[in-house]
């Protein structure tokens, strides 16, 4: 359960306890007024899938208990296909048709800073820095935690020592114990190093880290 910040035919705003990230397809189901909604202008409930487009993370303490604030684009009554195959799936903008907006899936071009290529956005320092990795569970709350180095880092991702097992999609929330930064981040790989040690490759979401 949310609030909306603002809301227009288009769009809205609204603050949440648990992750996502931008490209992130949200079930909404708002008390709209229907002269703002583009369909089901009978119904009590506008049930409207979303985008999301921006994430903002908050302070919980001064925010109600509230992680993130996101702006969302409201793109139709049905979800794409793709979207039952792979839940974590993400899209991005492609055109406004009939006050709606339209998805695609994000192109493979899209390279994220922990990819392992040499197309990077931002520079990656070689430095281990000492942090400490939360893991989000189902309900937004922080479940099991570990304390290790990073092999890289960039303002806009890291990879990193671990011992946990997640999946692609997951959230984190990584800190510095000793700057005292913290940022969300979303697993984009884990994979095993030729010194046999696992890596988590991590994007940060909603933040840079300050290097």
């Amino acid at each position: 359960m949310s609030h909306l910040v603002d809301v227009t035919p288009f769009g809205a705003r609204l603050r949440l306890k648990r992750p996502t990230e931008e490209g992130r397809l949200l079930l909404l189901a708002l008390g709209m007024p229907r002269q703002l909604r583009c369909f089901d202008h009978g119904e009590d409930q506008y049930r409207v899938w979303s985008l999301v487009r921006n994430v903002r993370m908050l302070d919980q303490k001064n925010s109600g208990g509230a992680l993130i604030e996101i702006g969302v684009a409201f793109v139709g009554k049905h979800p794409p296909r793709s979207l039952a195959s792979d839940p974590a799936r993400r899209y991005e903008i492609a055109r406004m048709s009939s006050g709606l907006w339209s998805v695609q899936e994000e192109s493979d071009e899209v390279l994220s800073e922990v990819d392992d290529s040499d197309k990077r956005k931002e520079t990656r320092y070689n430095i281990p820095v000492e942090v400490t990795i939360e893991v989000f569970a189902e309900n937004g709350s922080l479940s099991e935690s570990e304390s290790t180095v990073t092999e890289n880092i960039s303002a806009i991702g890291a990879s990193v020592f671990t011992t946990l097992t997640l999946d692609a999609g997951r959230f984190v929330k990584i800190t510095s114990p000793q700057s005292g930064a913290s940022v969300l981040a979303v697993v984009r790989s884990r994979d095993i190093g030729t010194n046999g040690i696992a890596r988590l490759h991590l994007q940060f979401v909603g933040a840079k880290w300050p290097l």
